[in-house]
């Protein structure tokens, strides 16, 4: 009777298992995600090419007027006497102030009679601080004269900037008096 006991015992932990395991449900299958339908043939299996860059309508400058010509030499003759003002800044400042406004408004008049004339805008600045800082000065200030003009009415393509920092002092001078000088928007005409 012990081993019938026994049989039993050992048969329903045999069921009981079979019934564990049979009843878990199984993990469902993944199926691999099919690949995109193929784009026209480029050729080999190569990447397709990247799409062409949109080409800018390249403005047709206005017609020169006959006296409104300038050669290099006329350039260079030009900015030795410019016509245009200086715009002045206060130490390690790149706001405009009245006298500046009253410098561009100046500035702004004289564009607009020679409509040809593309000019760049050099921002300079004092030979305190860095190089780097005075650079990044130097190209605010360019920046605040040219913003200026522009809201004057002349147009951006007309203007050019560049720093010069602390690299091109117009006074050599290590005072105040010559530090005034040197912190500056300088407007040269660099082609009619």
């Amino acid at each position: 009777m012990k081993q019938r006991r026994t049989v039993v015992v050992v048969a329903m932990v045999a069921l009981l298992a079979v019934s564990a395991c049979g009843g878990k449900k199984k993990p469902p299958v993944t199926r691999p995600i099919p690949p995109p339908p193929p784009a026209a043939s480029t050729g080999g299996g190569r990447p397709p090419l990247p799409p062409e860059p949109v080409r800018e309508p390249v403005p047709v400058p206005a017609e020169p007027i006959a006296s409104d010509t300038l050669s290099s030499t006329d350039i260079d003759t030009l900015n030795k006497n410019s016509p245009f003002q200086p715009v002045f800044f206060a130490y390690d400042q790149d706001d405009i102030d009245t006298l500046g406004q009253q410098s561009l408004n100046s500035n702004a008049e004289l564009m607009k009679k020679y409509p040809t004339w593309i000019v760049t805008i050099e921002g300079h600045s004092d030979e305190r601080g860095t190089a780097e800082y005075n650079l990044a000065l130097g190209e605010r200030r360019a920046l605040a004269a040219r913003n200026y003009l522009v809201s004057l009415g002349i147009p951006a393509d007309r203007l050019r900037t560049v720093s010069y920092g602390k690299e091109f002092p117009f006074e050599p001078g290590h005072d105040e008096g010559s530090w005034s000088k040197n912190r500056r928007a300088h407007f040269v005409v660099t082609s009619k």
